[in-house]
């Protein structure tokens, strides 16, 4: 049977569509694998990702290197997919002409096609999960209607689209099915959903009916945006207690300065205000955000004022961007990138010293608990597990000492024995 190796670039929702593809692909008779190391697959799909610039240039090197393998006879087809070929398709047909074909994000029947197979209708919904069996993501809508300044997403995947709710609820009963206890809700801004489709917001009726489905024993939700944040997911969220107390709301900055220039449709104020409400109404919650510094015409005293909201919110989570200049966004039509690179890039290291601190003291005050765990692998003398306050890849994790066997996908309670900045320690 002939292989195809799917490389999947960016982030986890470019991975449910890699997913989508390679299931679609196995219907068509080819065995699968991802990301195959020194893979002796013939056939080549890049799914890239081209949201900044880093990722953008791992992209083109990622392409370059199985050009380079082509070349040696290893490789006889190269596709290449996803933001980067949606966005830039007609340069990189100029620039690496040795592609085979490049397709858009969603182009799953050009890709078959071009295979000499059909794309299967009937198992449109179904995928080829590539995450350990206990978890999954469930993307939710695709696209986005906000006008951020910095942002080229509304670009390359279009205006907001939700997915019909009982479509939703079904995959997410066949994920349950086939042994998946967690579900991992995502979308480029998860707040928005439904509006588009029903004309209200129906996130916290997709909670509701998600929570109701058998078998799923954590539901988190990712990508929250403040502006216009549905209150009400907050109650589904305190009452179902499969419902994980965790969100990922991704807030940009704080001052109000810097929120205009951002076009981000807040203030401060409304900022603080909304992020004391969630507390509020669920008690013991775990906040992620994302923050991003080095924005044309942020100051030191914006910077300044920044530190001091990461001091004050005591976020439980936090990554940091250094500002990317994107061709065709608010930001490259009507302001010039004004921040030196060196000054992003210490920014950036400041913001993550300050949560370095924040995190610690967290860690910290749980030592002496006991927690629930779901653990997800073996790695040298631990087991390691994480809290319904962690996702996967991008939070910390519990590393486990026990003389007993513990089982990958179950959930346990671990005693909290030790802490560092960002993981914990326990024993069971």
């Amino acid at each position: 049977m002939k292989k195809v190796n799917v490389i999947s670039l960016g982030c986890s929702k470019n991975l449910v569509d890699t997913e989508l593809l390679m299931r679609q692909l196995e219907k068509a008779g080819y065995v699968v694998e991802l990301d195959g190391e020194n893979s002796e697959a013939k056939i080549v799909v890049v799914n890239t990702c081209g949201f900044i610039g880093d990722a953008k240039e791992e992209s083109v090197n990622t392409i370059l290197e199985q050009v380079e393998r082509k070349s040696r006879g290893e490789v006889d087809k190269i596709f290449v997919m996803g933001c980067l070929s949606q966005r830039y398709g007609e340069e990189l047909r100029r620039e690496i002409p040795e592609v085979d074909a490049y397709f858009g994000k969603f182009d799953w029947q050009g890709i078959l096609s071009r295979l000499g197979k059909k794309y299967d209708e009937e198992c449109r919904h179904e995928r080829h999960l590539t995450t350990p069996g206990h978890y999954a993501y469930l993307k939710i809508a695709e696209g986005c209607n906000r006008g951020c300044s910095y942002c080229a997403i509304p670009i390359m995947t279009g205006r907001y689209v939700s997915r019909p709710l009982e479509e939703i609820v079904e995959e997410a009963r066949h994920l349950a099915g086939v042994g998946v206890k967690e579900l991992l809700v995502l979308a480029q801004d998860i707040t928005y959903y439904g509006m588009d489709l029903y004309k209200k917001n129906r996130l916290a009726d997709l909670v509701n009916k998600l929570a109701d489905i058998e078998g799923v024993e954590w539901i988190k939700l990712h990508y929250a945006y403040p502006t216009d944040f549905p209150v009400e997911v907050l109650d589904v969220m305190r009452e179902r207690p499969n419902v994980c107390k965790y969100l990922d709301i991704a807030l940009q900055h704080c001052s109000d300065h810097m929120l205009k220039l951002m076009r981000r449709g807040i203030t401060k104020q409304e900022t603080v205000d909304l992020l004391r409400l969630i507390r509020e109404r669920v008690p013991g919650i775990a906040l992620r955000t994302t923050l991003m510094v080095g924005h044309p015409g942020e100051t030191e005293e914006d910077f300044a004022e920044l530190m001091d909201f990461v001091r004050e919110m005591k976020f439980e989570r936090l990554g940091v961007f250094p500002y990317s200049h994107e061709e065709d966004t608010y930001c490259d039509k009507h302001y010039r990138d004004d921040v030196p690179e060196e000054v992003k890039q210490r920014r950036a290291e400041a913001v993550m010293e300050c949560q370095r601190e924040v995190s610690a003291r967290l860690n910290e005050v749980r030592i002496g608990q006991t927690v629930r765990v779901l653990v997800d692998r073996m790695e040298g003398e631990y087991y390691v597990g994480r809290t319904e306050h962690d996702s996967p890849e991008v939070d910390p994790e519990v590393f486990i000492a026990t003389e007993r066997e513990l089982l990958t996908g179950n959930f346990y309670d671990v005693r909290i024995t030790g802490a560092d900045d960002y993981d914990l320690y326990a024993s069971y």
